[in-house]
């Protein structure tokens, strides 16, 4: 996120990369990565941006909370699935995992694992990736490993 030439994290959330693929409940890849900047892209035409900088990462990214006309950016993206959340917006992830929205409609490999690990590729079918799943359903799991 870009405002006014200033590169923005968005505190709260963790978005899949750009080039990040997930799989639907049928096993069919899509670009999960490209529909959350799409749709982020999508919300920040819809009004006014108000950001409000609580520090820097590591980057020197400016990590803020931003709003689009009163509405909550972070609050958006997770609740429509299209974001994990990272120390707020459980409520909405929640909601977004029983809704089986964006992300949580099959299976995704972490936002944080693909960057460090990069793409794993198809996480399969059979007897571990369908235990897998029962216990990331069970306990709310959120990576492939």
């Amino acid at each position: 996120l870009a405002v006014q030439g200033d590169r923005i994290r968005l505190l709260g959330i963790d978005a899949p990369e750009l080039d990040q693929v997930c799989w639907t409940a049928g096993g069919a890849e899509w670009p999960c990565g490209r529909t959350a900047r799409d749709e982020l892209s999508r919300r920040l035409a819809g009004g006014a941006v108000d950001c409000q900088p609580e520090g820097k990462d590591k980057y020197g990214r400016t990590l803020a909370r931003c709003a689009v006309s009163g509405a909550d950016l972070g609050a958006h993206m997770v609740g429509r699935g299209l974001a994990l959340a990272s120390g707020g917006y459980m409520i909405e992830e929640a909601q977004a995992r029983r809704g089986r929205l964006g992300l949580w409609q099959g299976r995704f490999v972490d936002p944080r694992t693909w960057r460090d690990e990069g793409p794993s590729g198809d996480p399969g079918t059979g007897l571990l990736p369908g235990l897998w799943d029962w216990f990331r359903e069970l306990t709310g799991a959120r990576t492939l490993r």
